[in-house]
Formats: structure tokens, sequence, C-alpha cells
């Protein structure tokens, strides 16, 4: 279908810039928490995690504000989806408790062995959410056995097939590599010099993915590529995610993290967007029957509710990203280690 700028599309694009903020901001701070456990010695670690302490809770506000506004836009699509993914999502929102409960309560004993076991815990709750997320997407191209009644009948097992396995892992390799650049800026001495490290290796993981998931993408999904075929230009994108990956190591040996960190966001929102770009009209693609495909018309609201919405959301929207601004211009600048932090 070719695109139609009207009100359904535009609420499936504001929907996917809701969820590409929640991406770039959740994404390093995710990607900290798969990376915690290669630092050593207590205070490193406590430099890591209070390096996303001011800002991890607030990143999620993303998405629970993605997840509104997809319930309220896209009621069908919200309903089919957690029909299907009911089990993967209580994990996932069972996970990101888990994760906040280790935050807090990491630095409230001074025992080894009890800081240590939750290292672990936050380490292994960041990459379990990473990979689900990335599962979750793979799902949505792969296709899910949608009903014609809306129904998803599948268990999370059926969920980890290959080709979501792939992009559980590929999304991975991307917040790891995310977060190894926020690090460098959010360090010195000899912490920042050891992350420095670990950006290149990350970089070299994510493009053994990135290219992995790409060719089996093109391969299985090759409907994926059609907007692309019947619009070249639209391969601007997929040029922009190589020039940002291809950037991020020149900047780090500059030593200018924060043009670095810019990059990997680049990559990130550009990902997203060739996603979306191939999914598109269609939100959940059916298995069984593609009558049964879910789209942005198909699975929408009314006209006028998602004119309403609308409005709500050009009023609410310029104040989440003003919070988001606010705070991070607060706590910008290099972490430090004092008796308030965790």
């Amino acid at each position: 279908m070719p695109f139609q700028f009207d009100l359904n599309t535009i609420w499936f694009l504001l929907i996917g810039v809701l969820f590409t903020g929640y991406a770039i901001l959740d994404g390093f701070d995710l990607g900290v928490g798969a990376l915690h456990l290669f630092s050593k010695g207590d205070t490193d670690r406590r430099i890591l995690i209070n390096s996303i302490g001011p800002v991890w809770d607030g990143n999620e506000v993303w998405l629970v504000t993605g997840g509104g506004a997809l319930f309220a836009a896209f009621p069908n699509v919200y309903a089919s989806a957690f029909s299907g993914f009911y089990s993967a999502f209580m994990l996932l929102l069972a996970v990101l408790i888990f994760r906040a409960v280790a935050i807090e309560f990491r630095s409230k004993h001074p025992s080894a062995i009890w800081r240590r076991n939750w290292d672990i815990a936050f380490s292994i709750a960041s990459i379990v959410i990473a990979l689900l997320m990335g599962v979750s997407l793979g799902n949505l191209i792969n296709g899910v056995p949608l009903e014609t009644d809306g129904d998803i009948y599948m268990s999370l097992l059926d969920m980890l097939n290959p080709y979501a396995l792939l992009a559980g892992v590929t999304t991975l390799s991307l917040f790891i590599m995310h977060g190894s650049i926020y690090l460098v800026m959010k360090t010195e001495g000899a912490l920042q010099e050891q992350v420095r490290g670990w950006v290149n290796n990350s970089i070299i993981f994510f493009v053994v993915c990135y290219a992995s998931i790409t060719m089996a993408t093109l391969v299985y999904f090759p409907s994926m590529a059609e907007p692309f075929k019947q619009h070249p230009w639209l391969f601007s994108l997929a040029l922009l995610n190589m020039l940002s990956v291809a950037n991020i190591p020149r900047m780090i040996h500059l030593k200018k993290e924060f043009f670095a960190f810019l990059s990997s966001c680049s990559s990130i929102a550009a990902l997203l967007a060739l996603f979306a770009i191939g999914m598109y009209p269609n939100m959940i693609i059916s298995t069984i029957n593609t009558l049964n495909n879910i789209t942005v018309y198909n699975g929408s609201s009314s006209q006028q509710t998602l004119k309403t919405m609308l409005i709500i959301a050009c009023i609410g929207v310029p104040f989440v990203l003003t919070y988001t601004i606010v705070i991070y211009r607060i706590f910008r600048g290099k972490v430090k280690i004092d008796k308030m932090s965790y």
C-alpha cells in the first residue's frame, strides 16, 4: 500500500517516535547493565550504576507513554499483541521491576556477597530485557498466528524461533555498544580507558549481528525490502545507519565522546525507521491468512479519537521532552562517588 499521510499514519509515526525515544534513552542504561559485571571492584561498579542512577527511571517514562499511545490510537493492535505476547510481556514487566530493585538494594548493605548477588541480578535483568525487546520485534517481522477474531495463540517458547532470537541478540549488541559509549562520556581515568576498549569490541559484536540479521531478513522476509525497491531514496536511511556506526570509533579516537553518542543515537533511530518502513501499513502480520493482518487502518480507533488524542499529544509530548532535557542537563558531567550515591 502506498504511503498516505493521514491521521492513522501520523499516529503510526508518533508511536514510532515514542518507542525510538525509549530505545535511545533506556537502551544505554540497559547496555550499562549488560556490561556491569565486566568492571572490577566495588568502586568501579558503583560508578557504572551511578552513571545511570539519576535517569534510568525517567527513561522508562517513554515506554509507558508509548504503550499508552498504542492503547489509545490502535486498541486492536494492543489487545492482539497482549493476547499473543502475554507471557513475554509479563516476564518483561517482572524483570523491569527486579532490575529496579537490584539498583536500589545493591548498596544498602556493605557485605561483598550481598553486593555481588545484586550485581549479577542487575546485569542478568538488563540482558533479558534487551533480548525480550528484540525477540518481540523479530516476531512482528516473522509474523504470528493471528486468528480472524484477533487472538494470537502462542507460548513464550513459540516466540523463541531462530530469527527472533537473532533479532534479540542484535538488539542486545546494539544496546551494549550504546551503553559503552555513554560510559566513556561519564567516566574518567583508568576506568574510562578500560571502557574505551569495550567500545571497539561492542562495535564489532554489533556489526556482525547486524550483517547477519540483514541477510536473514532479505532471504526469508523479502517483503521488508519492497518499500526500498519502490522508493530507492529510502535507502538513505540504511546508509545513515552505516555511516553513523562508522563514525563512532573515529569520534572515540578524537575523544569527542558526545558526538560518538549522537552517532549511536542516530544508528538506533535509523534502524527503527527501517523496521517501520518495512512493516507499514501492517502492525501485526498473520502467518495464518494475510487477510487477518492488523494494519494502521483496521486496527485504529475512530478518526475523532485519533484527532482528539493528537491534540492531547501535542500538549503532552513537549512536557516529556522538557523533563528529559532538564534532567540530563542537571546531571551532565563525570560521575563522582559521594555519600548520596548508590
